[in-house]
């Protein structure tokens, strides 16, 4: 027998979806059919799989070792009773003494990349700098990316954890381009990534980024537009540009959204997308940047400055050629230098995130950056 208490990430969902991340090699028709038996139950009692877990609840599984790992598709060692009221195979080794492949990737991830620091963290939210060169999230399942990162760093304070990994994960909210530093913003509980996840989606989060483009910039903008995608090139294209001027005040004051400003047009099939910039210095044919990305398009930024005639230095995809082989031979960038450095939270009603209200969370500039930002002057 398997026992299972529910904690608070687990919480709140229905029985049946729980069974289902529990037991993901399972079918329906089965968990229904162990459920009638009574082979699996909920709080020692029978039950129909409609029921809202709550926490503290348990689950007892009467399966026999083998069909456990058939369906979990992991081994463990199963328990003879569920009096401790918590799992059989809370550790993170198997009877054998080996490591737990299900936690092994992201203890690799957790020791093999480096430079990523903790800005903030809470119960419910985890804030990260990232490093250029490291991926938000996988693009290929062989891939390292900070998300595992992340889980191996929990792992290491937790070790309740891995067991709870099986049914709810930890995860990154916000994606940043490899070669984009700066701050990722992580939910380490349920309520936590739905809170994150709900102030993106509405674009309630005010994300700035610091940046050096090609070129001299005297006065702040804000740009808009219309970007499509290449899908075999994986790079997007900026048409039907509107400018207007946009001051300082107004950059850093409150802004209202209005969720029709920010569709997708439907004559020409191009995302809608608007960006605000304003100089924090310019000379010798560059400017140091502030860019507030209001609309949130993969290669926004990139695109958008680059069809100005304004590149990102280093960025060899919309970038300017003479210019990216300059920082290339001098000091040895490879990559777009653009820096995600700050997040500015809203004002949050009481409950979960309210402790982030009108917060601001900041990620200092990479040596790098600060080492081109001094050469050139800015």
């Amino acid at each position: 027998m398997q026992s299972v208490i529910i904690r608070k990430n687990q919480a709140g969902q229905r029985l049946d979806k729980f069974l289902h991340k529990y037991l993901p090699n399972a079918d329906t028709g089965f968990l229904y059919k162990m459920l009638r038996k009574k082979n699996i139950t909920l709080n020692g009692k029978k039950a129909a799989g409609s029921e809202k877990l709550e926490e503290g609840d348990c689950v007892d599984v009467f399966f026999s070792r083998e069909t456990f790992e058939k369906f979990t598709g992991r081994t463990e060692s199963v328990g003879k009773s569920a009096s401790a009221g918590r799992p059989a195979s809370a550790g993170r080794q198997n009877p054998a003494g080996k490591r737990d492949s299900f936690t092994s990737e992201y203890e690799r991830a957790y020791r093999l990349l480096k430079g990523i620091q903790v800005l903030y963290e809470d119960d419910d939210f985890l804030f990260l700098n990232k490093p250029a060169g490291i991926l938000t999230q996988k693009a290929k399942p062989e891939d390292c990316s900070l998300n595992e990162w992340m889980i191996g760093y929990l792992l290491q304070g937790n070790a309740g954890l891995a067991e709870e990994l099986h049914t709810f994960r930890p995860s990154v909210c916000n994606r940043l381009d490899r070669n984009t530093s700066g701050i990722v913003l992580c939910g380490k509980s349920l309520a936590g990534l739905q809170f994150l996840s709900r102030y993106i989606k509405e674009r309630s989060l005010r994300k700035f980024y610091h940046t050096i483009c090609v070129g001299e910039l005297r006065e702040a903008a804000r740009i808009q537009g219309y970007l499509s995608k290449d899908g075999k090139t994986n790079k997007v294209s900026i048409s039907g540009q509107r400018k207007k001027d946009d001051s300082r005040q107004d950059f850093l004051g409150e802004r209202v959204f209005r969720g029709q400003d920010y569709g997708r047009d439907r004559e020409s099939a191009q995302d809608y997308i608007e960006t605000s910039y304003v100089p924090l210095n310019a000379r010798g044919g560059y400017t140091y940047l502030e860019v507030e990305l209001i609309t949130g398009k993969p290669h926004q930024i990139r695109a958008h400055l680059a069809s100005m005639g304004h590149p990102l230095i280093g960025d060899f995809k919309y970038g300017e050629e003479k210019s990216n082989r300059r920082v290339k031979r001098e000091f040895g960038l490879q990559h777009q230098l653009l820096h995600a450095c700050r997040i500015v939270f809203p004002e949050i009603a009481p409950g979960v995130g309210a402790i982030l209200s009108r917060r601001t969370f900041t990620a200092p500039e990479p040596e790098l950056f600060l080492s081109i930002k001094a050469s050139l002057e800015l």
